[in-house]
């Protein structure tokens, strides 16, 4: 005779809540950590220990600020012995010298990650808390809260983020409410002498943007540097992380990509993606068999209807992340669409 196995419905209840509130408890988990993969790790820990006492919950608050709650612990836990995660703007002044060659990556330096938009947007999810989950993602913001000391970065993630008051902080981080509004308070401060103005900076929700887009992408992709003055901001930066050497200015970033980069038309591929809440590129190089080859993932920043910033993240690890293969077919077989 076989047996019938029967289902925990506190485990079936508790499995429904976690896939509603899974993608805004990553991207809490991503704004405290800076890192896609430390920030699922934590996840798996929240989820995982709230299973486990779901039994004991007296319902005191409600479920997605008890996992909060659980999460925000996890997290601090996690940097108890774990150095920030910065860009290279974040480590020392601008290039001087965009021609010679730049130094060696740093690979002893743990560096911010790129988040892909599309973790926040599964089928189950509520729109309004997927809404909730990107906002705040900005990666100037992100690798601005970096910076700040770790209780100062929680504070300022659950009070003006999340919207807690002073006195839910305070009991979770076993302080006073005082010493919770008086950290707010330099976190603020400091935020505003590093990130950009918010309301200047926005996804490429217009035909402009798309346009500017597009015109970025066959910029690249045909290594024509000069169609580039008309699309950077005159401020613009461009960082390459793991690399720590980045440069300021349109001159200096144009000078970079032509003698550096943009070297060689038809190398790159580029398939457009979104990250932080920002348009987004993978990019793909070509071997001497047409295969062409993950390669980075660049992220940019907007500013009017200009690019401002260039981020490449020259890791082509991230990939997987943005349901991107690792190779592309030889040109004129099948393509991968944008995303």
């Amino acid at each position: 005779m076989q047996a019938t196995v029967q289902s925990d419905p506190g485990s079936d209840e508790f499995a429904l809540l976690a896939d509603q509130f899974r993608p805004e408890l990553l991207a809490h988990c991503y704004r405290m950590l800076g890192s896609l993969q430390d920030a699922e790790d934590q996840v798996q820990e929240t989820l995982l220990r709230a299973w486990r006492s779901y039994g004991s919950f007296e319902g005191r608050s409600s479920v997605r600020t008890w996992l909060y709650r659980i999460a925000t612990n996890a997290c601090l836990r996690a940097m108890e012995n774990r150095e920030r995660r910065p860009l290279p703007s974040g480590l020392g002044a601008p290039g001087d010298d965009p021609v010679t060659p730049t130094a060696p990556s740093t690979p002893e330096v743990t560096w911010l990650e790129p988040f892909p938009d599309a973790l926040l947007r599964p089928e189950s999810a509520d729109p309004a808390a997927v809404a909730a989950a990107r906002s705040g993602l900005r990666l100037a913001l992100i690798a601005a809260l970096q910076q700040l000391p770790v209780r100062q970065r929680t504070v300022l993630i659950l009070r003006d983020v999340l919207g807690w008051r002073a006195a839910e902080v305070a009991e979770l981080l076993g302080t006073s409410a005082t010493a919770v509004n008086s950290a707010l308070q330099r976190a603020r401060e400091q935020l505003q002498k590093t990130v950009p103005v918010a309301d200047e900076i926005h996804e490429p929700a217009e035909q402009a943007d798309r346009a500017l887009l597009d015109r970025y992408a066959a910029a690249v992709e045909n290594a024509d540097v000069d169609a580039l003055v008309d699309l950077l901001h005159e401020d613009a930066t461009f960082e390459m992380p793991p690399i720590a050497t980045w440069f300021s200015g349109r001159e200096n970033v144009l000078r970079f990509l032509g003698a550096q980069v943009l070297t060689n038309p038809g190398y790159f591929t580029l398939v457009q993606v979104s990250a932080n809440g920002q348009p987004a590129f993978a990019f793909y190089t070509r071997d001497e068999d047409g295969i062409r080859r993950a390669h980075a993932v660049q992220v940019l920043t907007l500013r009017g209807s200009l690019i401002a910033g260039v981020v490449t993240f020259l890791d082509p690890g991230l990939f997987p992340a943005f349901g991107l293969p690792p190779e592309l077919p030889a040109a004129g077989e099948a393509e991968v669409p944008a995303q």
